[in-house]
């Protein structure tokens, strides 16, 4: 039996925190054809069961297509089941206004319920603070069965008193668990519970923000329930992928040498077009050299969906070449040395952008 494991597309997320209006509504609308997609890879790979791990949705306002989508797709693959437990981004009014809920939509509550698929048991429960405290203590299952049992949840080795997002990994040993299909985390991670059972986590369906950059996807399990064994894979998934690069422009004096090593950098990470990139300047660099970071910038926004740059370089200033300069620089640089109310850092940016100025660049 073949199972996909997926948790926390967080549909109807804005995606405003880095792109343009146009962009984020295009990705929104990405995220939704993800889902589609991986219900369209689970159809071909002979796929008989969904796990949703919590968060499907990011809003409680669900956009009309996102529900229409979800529920039309849910209906045309009457072949799968569907197992949604909700996360903390869930609210109870998907289903609102829904006359006939779909037979192959299987769903939780705040107590544990279960399914069986054959020899295979799904159990679920979705976590508040009010059942955090007895939901491992309540958690009954067959040893004889291949137990599958979802959450949604920081995974813990204790209990946290009022947290009714954590999941205490230690207290759920020996109790008969085969696979603990975990959503609340946006990155893929695995670790044992016991001798018998695996958790994991699949991470999102697709990258939202620079926080989540690496592969994103699913997890696809293969399930031998006769014999109680199993194999599971990750598999990549996400349409667009994102992207963090540190690049040291220590020694650089001009915006065409920072570029080139930045290119070098990139150049060594198959970084495709239609990913998202932040790029991320450090190192030492002379106060006065020649930095553009527009310029910079308008070349990896050209050659990728959406780019940005920060930088995070330190500034390198030699008191001594100034001291003696008579000119109204020199004596610029001095006044600002000398200002003890002033912190160092501040000091180099200061006098950067005042030799700037002085030198007639546009200071921004």
């Amino acid at each position: 039996m073949k199972i996909i494991h997926c948790a926390d597309l967080h549909l109807d997320s804005k995606m405003n925190a880095n792109l343009s209006a146009d962009k984020a509504k295009e990705r929104k609308a990405e995220l939704l054809n993800t889902f589609v997609r991986m219900l369209e890879y689970a159809s071909e790979y002979d796929v008989e069961a969904v796990l949703i791990a919590g968060d499907m949705f990011d809003t409680k306002n669900i956009s009309a297509t996102t529900k229409n989508t979800i529920l039309s797709n849910i209906k045309k693959y009457s072949h799968i089941n569907f197992y949604y437990l909700k996360g903390n981004h869930d609210f109870d009014n998907f289903l609102s206004g829904v006359e006939v809920v779909p037979e192959n939509l299987k769903l939780f509550s705040s107590s544990w319920r279960s399914y069986e698929e054959g020899d295979v048991v799904i159990t679920g429960l979705e976590l508040s603070k009010d059942n955090n405290a007895t939901s491992v203590m309540s958690l009954m299952l067959d040893p004889d069965k291949f137990n599958i049992v979802m959450l949604h949840g920081q995974e813990s080795m204790t209990d946290l008193k009022d947290n009714a997002e954590v999941i205490n990994i230690k207290g759920l040993k020996g109790k008969f668990i085969d696979y603990l299909a975990l959503g609340h985390i946006h990155s893929y991670k695995e670790d044992k519970i016991d001798a018998r059972g695996t958790y994991c986590y699949p991470g999102c369906l697709e990258g939202r923000g620079f926080d989540e950059c690496g592969e994103h996807g699913f997890v696809l399990l293969d399930i031998d329930a006769e014999n109680r064994t199993y194999t599971h894979k990750f598999v990549p998934f996400a349409y667009r992928k994102i992207y963090t690069v540190s690049v040291d422009v220590s020694g650089a004096n001009t915006s065409d040498e920072m570029i080139g090593k930045i290119d070098e950098v990139i150049s060594g990470m198959d970084i495709s077009n239609d990913s998202l990139v932040k790029i991320v300047l450090t190192g030492d660099v002379d106060v006065e050299c020649e930095k553009d970071m527009e310029y910079i910038l308008s070349k990896y926004r050209m050659k990728y969906y959406f780019a940005k740059i920060y930088d995070e370089t330190h500034l390198l200033i030699n008191v001594e070449d100034f001291l003696l300069d008579e000119s109204l620089k020199g004596e610029f640089v001095r006044q600002v040395m000398g200002d003890d109310s002033i912190s160092d850092e501040d000091k180099k940016r200061i006098i950067r952008y005042g030799l700037e100025a002085l030198n007639g660049e546009e200071v921004l």
